[in-house]
């Protein structure tokens, strides 16, 4: 072979190469393209103190914050309920719910995440709590950790996602 047929066979398999990475970085999102249907809930009036140092540590290290690849809305999941609820002690703020899937195959892996704002609609953080494995028919009983004082949270808004089998 030529030098100039080596050198194009080369470029072609770096070209061949770049395009594959950039296919399967698009393809790392949501497996659908779909944008998650996030609904609206209610903050009551709660007097809830701040955590203290050693309850704010003990809450950062159950409190979720990454979300994971792969995860997307699904037609079989639904959340069937949820409310802001105040705990005592390092849990604090958390938004508690439940969710259900009515399809007929099992859910690999399902994702709930609650982002909550301020009382100007500025958004103070995304929290998720997460779990595998949720047969067709099941429901699940989530509980995500907020890390904000009860006090600064006017609103939160829950979606929930999935990765099939």
């Amino acid at each position: 072979m030529r030098s100039s047929e080596a050198g194009r066979d080369r470029d072609r398999r770096r070209f061949l190469a770049a395009a594959g990475a950039v296919l399967g970085a698009s393809l790392a999102g949501c497996v659908d393209g779909r944008e998650p249907d996030y609904e609206p809930g209610d903050v009551p009036d709660v007097d809830g103190e701040p955590r203290t140092a050693e309850e704010m540590a003990a809450a950062e290290a159950i409190a979720e914050r990454d979300v994971r690849e792969g995860v997307s809305p699904l037609d079989d999941l639904a959340v069937s309920d949820h409310e802001f609820v105040l705990e005592d002690g390092y849990e604090g703020a958390t938004v508690r719910g439940t969710v259900s899937n009515d399809g007929d195959d099992r859910i690999e892996l399902v994702e709930v995440r609650v982002r909550v704002y301020d009382e100007n609609g500025d958004q103070l953080g995304r929290y998720l709590d997460r779990t595998g494995d949720l047969g067709a028919g099941e429901r699940w009983a989530f509980a995500v950790v907020l890390l904000e004082a009860p006090d600064d949270i006017a609103e939160y808004d829950v979606a929930v996602l999935g990765t099939p089998t």
